[in-house]
């Protein structure tokens, strides 16, 4: 991927990162901004796709108030990472 691709890449990335809780906006931002990039091509790919799920459920295994799919566990787990080290 070149860099033009890259940059389109995140600015898509981005654009799903708004949500329409606030909380979710600030975690998956912050995580995209600051943790996005050194990631490995399958937590990237893992992170693309859990911008598809829904705010409630995204909400809900951010919070621990139910359990996520196996497949988005690690990317889950990085991105509560990331939301402890700002707050």
């Amino acid at each position: 991927m070149n860099e033009l691709e890259e940059l389109e890449e995140l600015e898509r990335l981005r654009w799903h990162c708004r949500r329409g809780m606030l909380e979710l906006d600030a975690w998956l931002t912050t995580f995209l901004e600051q943790r996005y990039a050194g990631l490995p091509c399958p937590l990237r790919a893992d992170f693309s796709a859990l911008l598809a799920h829904d705010d409630l459920s995204l909400f809900a295994w951010l919070t621990g108030a139910d359990e996520p799919p196996d497949a988005l566990r690690a990317v889950l787990a990085q991105i509560k990472t990331t939301r402890h080290m700002t707050t």
